[in-house]
């Protein structure tokens, strides 16, 4: 296979007050022989991490917000790259090595899919992030497909056609973080592009030991409550709303988790736009089966990384082919 045109992607890097862990994966970005147009999205950190990007990684382009934005900081950097491809990661998050050439490859060869999720390996000991079984066993049609096709994704693990992204709108600015996918996903579904788990790419995954895995889960089930009021089929919204109003029933603070989704019903009606009836279709199909792609720091084991160690591949580390048989 050739090298990679380095004009056909870039990497989109979030970050957020973990200058020591950023500069460790800016470093395995910087070094990637796909040699990617390389961007990060500062989510207004205050502990130096702009001023050490612009001085240790001149490579870089930097975009230093003045406020957190969530995921939704991702559009400026999609909005900023030039290349037809984006590629994201968080700052605990690397591509491994090839990976970027053959999304590249296959998005070109299949110009009706809009996103690819990678296969994810979990800390030190690279273990498999539970949500790829899911995803391998996704019970869509998928055929004239590379691999299995999904209805959502695991947004530091995806590589994007550019202009699907854009033309989708992006991550709503609302959602702020967990479970932001969901809605993205849904509005490249309805624009007719399909969504692809493509075990070949590899993302390796650090989770910090210090994250609020309960808060996170919070934000997922409103967001995920959202994306139904914003565009699921009336028996999904009821259901929907009567699940996460019993959870937040049993929750610490009740009134305050049903207070908080409830503040975003005006605008989630006025915003509202049902997915035609081939995308709903998809979704229930893969609600009758197991768990559907969730967030990926709510959902990855905590296993912490060394901040000053940078990651190497275990030449022991399995090809992605030999479980998955490829795509």
């Amino acid at each position: 296979m050739s090298n990679v045109d380095t004009s056909r992607i870039s990497l989109v890097v979030l970050s957020h007050n973990r200058a020591a862990q950023l500069s460790v994966t800016l470093a395995h970005a910087v070094s990637l022989p796909e040699k990617p147009h390389v961007i990060v999205v500062d989510n207004g950190s205050r502990d130096g991490s702009p001023d050490l990007v612009a001085s240790r990684f001149p490579q870089v382009q930097l975009i230093a917000l003045l406020r957190n934005y969530g995921a939704a900081a991702r559009n400026f950097g999609a909005r900023r790259a030039s290349t037809p491809f984006v590629a994201f990661a968080d700052d605990d998050t690397f591509w491994m090595p090839g990976s970027l050439q053959r999304a590249c490859d296959l998005l070109e060869a299949y110009p009706r899919i809009g996103a690819l999720n990678a296969r994810v390996l979990v800390g030190l000991e690279q273990r498999e992030d539970p949500t790829c079984r899911r995803m391998h066993e996704s019970p869509l049609p998928a055929k004239e497909l590379p691999g299995p096709a999904l209805t959502s994704f695991l947004a530091g693990a995806t590589v994007f056609r550019r202009s699907a992204y854009l033309k989708a709108g992006g991550y709503e600015p609302r959602f702020f973080v967990g479970g932001e996918e969901g809605l993205l996903a849904l509005d490249l579904l309805t624009l007719g592009f399909s969504i692809v788990y493509a075990p070949t790419l590899v993302v390796c995954h650090f989770p910090a030991a210090n994250r609020n895995i309960e808060q996170r889960r919070a934000l997922v089930a409103r967001n995920d409550l959202w994306t139904a009021w914003l565009r699921r089929h009336p028996r999904v919204v009821a259901r929907r709303t009567l699940a996460f109003a019993a959870r937040a029933a049993s929750a610490s603070r009740p009134l305050q988790a049903f207070s908080d989704a409830m503040r975003g019903l005006p605008w989630a009606l006025r915003n509202r736009r049902v997915v035609p009836p081939q995308v709903e279709a998809l979704c229930e199909l893969v609600e009758r089966h197991p768990e559907e792609p969730r967030d990926l720091a709510a959902t990855s084991t905590k296993i912490g990384r060394p901040a000053d160690r940078p990651f190497r591949a275990r030449s022991s580390m399995r090809s992605p082919n030999a479980k998955h048989g490829g795509v």
